[in-house]
């Protein structure tokens, strides 16, 4: 399933900053430092991206990991606050759960997985990961899971049925 690629500038979207990681290289005159920061945008109505941005200095990794995220856009179906279906979704090393909750859960979710759908404007959903910690990959794998997610709607309307079909059925 291709998705069609969204603007940045058509949303209001928010940044947050998943983590930033101080890397050494060593070189002959001693050692050299710079940072990379894995950035996470969204509008909390259901779109988001996420970027990866390295740079000598914390703001400018910052900035270019924005930059990156936006150019990474996805658009996640959202229905009653919550997630349309369980989804799971393995990156490297990183496995996520995802599971539609009921409302007034909230986002049982740690790290990297709970910035990544807050951003997305999901309230009630249940989490598990598994694997790697890394936050690179349960960022990524988060976002694996999200794409793999169906739209209620376009999923009765290629059925020929109701939506109350579609969950009941």
């Amino acid at each position: 399933m291709t998705q069609k690629k969204l603007r940045a500038a058509d949303f209001s979207l928010e940044e947050k900053v998943v983590a930033i990681n101080r890397v050494t290289k060593v070189v002959k005159g001693g050692r050299n430092f710079s940072f990379s920061a894995i950035v996470v945008v969204g509008d909390g109505k259901g779109v988001v991206g996420h970027g990866l941005g390295k740079a000598k200095e914390v703001t400018s990794a910052i900035t270019k990991g924005v930059e990156e995220a936006k150019k990474n856009l996805i658009k996640v179906p959202i229905l009653r606050n919550t997630i349309p279906h369980e989804s799971t979704a393995k990156f490297c090393g990183g496995l996520v759960l995802l599971k539609p909750a009921a409302p007034g859960t909230g986002i049982i979710a740690g790290g990297g997985v709970r910035i990544v759908l807050e951003s997305a404007g999901v309230h009630n959903v249940l989490s598990k990961s598994k694997g790697s910690s890394n936050p690179h990959n349960v960022v990524k794998a988060t976002f694996k899971a999200l794409l793999q997610l169906r739209d209620p709607i376009a999923v009765a309307t290629q059925r020929g049925i109701t939506l109350d079909q579609v969950f009941n059925g």
